[in-house]
């Protein structure tokens, strides 16, 4: 692979474990070779939600069918509210996330069940046994998701690199019945749930005029939305990733991907769990998305050999936020379709 300045590697694989990776948050610290501290728990506050009077540009009847939810962000995370029983806050939009994950800090006194044999972890190896409890009512919006499954996790790491009060990540499974549309520029998610038999002509507004968007297809791989990219005339399977701060790409992929890399950098990351390792950052090119090329993107480059889905097979990469905020972007879950926007 190409470099900037200064020696660069590619950490070698840890010790081999058999896990089920969870994609969760993890959190880029660029500050060379040493981890940016952040604030202590003492420091974590509620996100303000500006008060502000939110104009729909549609003519969307906010029912059980179509809504808008406006978000906030911290960093390049994106904040929805929501609540699950009697307590509210903040929640992560996180595609990469099987379903809803909730912060153990403040549900710890829920009445809980272990998965044999699961784990929960990130990008940087770091894995937690995978403990599942039950809410009553979880709330997104007008949406309501009664006795609702959770998984429980530390999500004390987002917080502290934020100051951000986090109460879990809302995953894929609570939206595998609809159409969601992203738009980072006005802080809307435009929402429409399908029904039985009444959503055949369905299309929303922004998806009117065919020459403003191109459309991509996506598989579901265990809840998880998987596009097919292209670099150096091999297929790569990427998570598409709305809780991962960076795009992510495997350091086990064959040589001649990292000809197409231009490495600016060393950084530590961090993840789910306390354990930290040192990765490589560059500017991958040439990179096609159903047949056309993309422009330059920013790649972290780590290992991913724990990024296996049970019985689903791998993954070489995520795409996240540099990605997904460069376009408003939508995904049609249901007939499997990503919309980006020129």
């Amino acid at each position: 692979m190409a470099a900037g300045s200064g020696t660069v590697y590619v950490i070698l694989p840890a010790a081999e474990m058999n896990i089920q990776l969870i994609f969760a948050v993890f959190f880029l610290f660029l500050t060379g070779n040493e981890l940016r501290p952040g604030p202590g728990n003492q420091h974590i506050y509620d996100h303000p939600q500006k008060e502000t009077n939110i104009k729909l540009p549609f003519n969307i009847f906010q029912d059980s069918v179509s809504t808008i939810i406006p978000f906030s962000r911290a960093g390049n995370l994106i904040l929805i509210q929501g609540s699950a029983d009697t307590t509210r806050g903040n929640f992560i939009l996180d595609t990469g996330a099987p379903g809803l994950v909730l912060n153990r800090t403040y549900f710890r006194d829920y009445p809980t069940t272990s998965v044999p044999e699961g784990e929960q972890g990130g990008v940087n190896g770091g894995a937690q046994n995978l403990v599942r409890t039950t809410v009553n009512q979880f709330s997104l919006g007008d949406r309501d998701y009664p006795r609702q499954e959770a998984d429980l996790a530390d999500l004390g790491h987002i917080e502290n690199s934020q100051g951000v009060r986090i109460l879990g990540l809302v995953g894929m499974e609570l939206f595998s019945n609809c159409e969601m549309i992203i738009d980072y520029d006005k802080g809307l998610i435009y929402l429409h749930r399908f029904g039985r038999g009444t959503d055949a002509t369905y299309h929303h507004e922004l998806l009117a005029d065919a020459s403003t968007y191109a459309s991509y297809p996506i598989e579901i791989r265990n809840s998880r939305v998987i596009v097919t990219t292209e670099l150096a005339g091999k297929k790569l399977k990427l998570v598409v990733d709305s809780g991962a701060e960076s795009n992510v790409l495997d350091s086990r992929l064959p040589d001649r991907i990292f000809e197409h890399v231009v490495i600016t950098r060393r950084v530590l990351i961090a993840g789910t769990g306390n354990s930290k390792l040192e990765a490589l950052y560059g500017d991958v090119n040439n990179m096609k998305l159903g047949g056309n090329e993309m422009a330059s993107l920013p790649f972290l480059i780590t290992n991913l050999e724990k990024s296996c889905f049970s019985y689903a097979g791998c993954v070489d990469g995520i795409l996240g936020f540099d990605f997904l905020s460069l376009h408003r972007i939508g995904f049609n879950f249901v007939k499997r379709k990503m919309y980006i926007w020129k």
